[in-house]
């Protein structure tokens, strides 16, 4: 048998419990901070959100631009260009992955 000393250090876990508290409610995020290029690696061949736009054939300078896109015809590009079936879909993906690198996970 071996004795083992396990010593409580609870800091990390007070430091998660701190990231969980400062993400708790409403955010503004920008689409650039959403969708990552790490993100969009694993769901697309897009290597920015910019190229992302730029690939949709959509103007999309402002939140106004991206506003204006009919909603069925982003969620047929996102269909085409992505491994999610709509915008909602990614949208909700990004988020998560966005909660997840918050929390330092």
């Amino acid at each position: 048998m071996l004795k083992v000393t396990v010593e409580r250090n609870f800091k990390p876990l007070e430091d998660l419990v701190r990231r969980a508290r400062e993400s708790d409610g409403e955010h503004q995020i920008s689409v650039a901070n959403l969708l990552t290029p790490e993100f969009l690696a694993r769901c697309s061949r897009f290597g920015s959100a910019d190229e992302l736009f730029e690939s949709s054939g959509f103007r999309v300078q402002s939140a106004e631009d991206f506003a204006a896109i009919p909603d069925a015809e982003w969620d047929s590009f996102v269909s085409k260009n992505t491994s999610f079936d709509n915008w909602q879909n990614m949208l909700d993906a990004a988020v998560k992955a966005w909660t997840i690198t918050r929390l330092g996970l």
